[in-house]
């Protein structure tokens, strides 16, 4: 059985190059949570803690006696996160006034009925009480604009405003305030000069 690696099988949703570029992107299944706040925070934490949790359960669900149809051997995709601001008249440096889906992208054997199974084997192991605010979605992003940011967080105005300027050079304007970051780097692990995070966001003509 060959192993489907996001890297190499979906190289341009997830590895793009360090310049902006337009990019369709289809239709997918993830596992979700919204929530408001501080990323720093405990919150935020919980949540992408249950994602990680449910998604490595439908990793490894190939050793079990229930083994979901069509299952093939893949490496758990990155979290991503949907940011956008509660309040528009605030600064958007000011991290308490954020607003986010943070979201796991599943393999296409996963239907709503195996997600149900998912998140009740995985609230008989962990006590999160986050695993109930997972839901189980299909996301369309389209056409859009994207680029490989490397490095801090806090540079990313810096790729926004180049991603921007190439839409307005090739015709294209960005079609709301939010933005999609995938992120590639476990900032715990990495120093913020190597962090890899693709950027993203739609955009109409």
């Amino acid at each position: 059985m060959v192993k489907v690696d996001y890297k190499k099988d979906f190289k341009q949703l997830y590895m793009p190059t360090t310049l902006p570029e337009i990019v369709e992107v289809p239709r997918m299944p993830f596992f979700i949570v919204s929530g408001t706040g501080d990323p720093n925070g405990e919150e935020y934490a919980k949540a992408t803690e249950a994602l990680y949790s449910l998604s490595y359960a439908v990793r490894m669900s190939y050793k079990s006696e229930d083994v979901p149809v069509g299952y093939y051997e893949y490496t758990v995709f990155p979290l991503e996160g949907i940011w956008d601001l509660i309040d528009y008249s605030k600064p958007s440096t000011d991290k308490s006034n954020f607003k986010y889906n943070i979201m796991i992208r599943q393999p296409d054997f996963v239907t709503e009925e195996e997600f149900e199974r998912f998140v009740g084997q995985t609230k008989r192991k962990k006590s999160n009480p986050y695993l109930d605010r997972v839901r189980f979605e299909y996301v369309e992003d389209g056409i859009c604009c994207q680029m490989m940011h490397r490095g801090s967080f806090e540079d990313e105005p810096e790729s926004f405003a180049r991603m921007e300027a190439y839409c307005t050079e090739h015709g294209f304007i960005r079609a709301s305030k939010t933005h999609r970051e995938i992120y590639l780097s476990d900032p715990r692990k990495t120093e913020q000069a190597k962090l890899r995070t693709v950027l993203r966001f739609q955009v109409r003509t």
